[in-house]
């Protein structure tokens, strides 16, 4: 089972107050925090840190104050203590911050705004022949859309690999729905990377475009978990299989 919470920006003063705000930050995390020059990254940043720290106790019970995050050899944050044997993964951008959690599986999330004509043709330079085919195909009103989709989920796979951006983008392509299911087509993986993957794709109610990748994953796996009104915590809406 995977959980994915949903802080809309509008909320996220109210949750990062009634989590302790840098309360339960580590030195580290302090330090990073105070290097970010803008005060919106700042802010994004901590509250993807309380919203990791929320769904990983939600999910295992252990304290809030509890936990420590070091990173692996790609820098990819892992939670500690292990002894739970639950995965997270966490995006943020302007509007919306997002984090999965599962019960151990390898996933990845991310999450971006609309794309302009103009951000959505630079974007897609990078993309495969196929992927570039594709959005060559569709109209002007609906490639911005469509390159917004396969961003994110390039991005949710390489964060799910635990690699990120350490690759190219156009050394694997993603296929559209077949048979209501998204694939990939990966060199670089065993049987190609699609058999052992899943993917969704959602747009919240704040215009976002949102990818989910999970090794091994299934669409009725899913919780939706939207903080909208942070005001109860412990008790978050959860919606299953979008």
């Amino acid at each position: 089972m995977t959980d994915l919470w949903l802080l809309p920006e509008p909320a996220a003063e109210a949750f990062v107050e009634r989590m302790g705000g840098e309360r339960l930050l580590t030195d580290e995390e302090r330090a990073r925090m105070a290097r970010m020059l803008m005060p919106r990254r700042r802010r994004q940043f901590l509250a993807g840190r309380l919203l990791c720290r929320h769904a990983l106790s939600a999910r295992t019970g252990h304290p809030e104050d509890g936990w420590h995050f070091p990173v692996d050899a790609y820098g990819r944050p892992e939670p500690r203590p292990d002894w739970y044997g639950v995965r997270f993964n966490v995006s943020h951008t302007d509007g919306l911050v997002v984090c999965a959690v599962t019960d151990g599986a390898a996933c990845g999330v991310d999450v971006e705004g609309p794309l302009s004509e103009e951000s959505a043709a630079h974007v897609a330079r990078f993309f495969s022949p196929a992927e570039r085919a594709e959005l060559d195909a569709l109209g002007p009103a609906e490639r911005p859309r469509r390159t917004g989709e396969l961003w994110v989920l390039k991005e949710a796979y390489l964060k799910g690999l635990g690699i990120g951006g350490r690759r190219d983008f156009d050394g694997f392509a993603f296929t559209s729905r077949s048979a209501g299911r998204i694939t990939v087509h990966d060199p670089e993986q065993p049987h190609g990377g699609g058999p052992g993957w899943w993917f969704e794709l959602l747009r919240p109610a704040t215009g976002h475009t949102l990818a989910l990748a999970v090794e091994g994953g299934r669409a009725d796996d899913v919780r939706l978990m939207d903080l909208t009104d942070p005001t109860s915590l412990s008790e978050p809406i959860a919606v299953s299989g979008f």
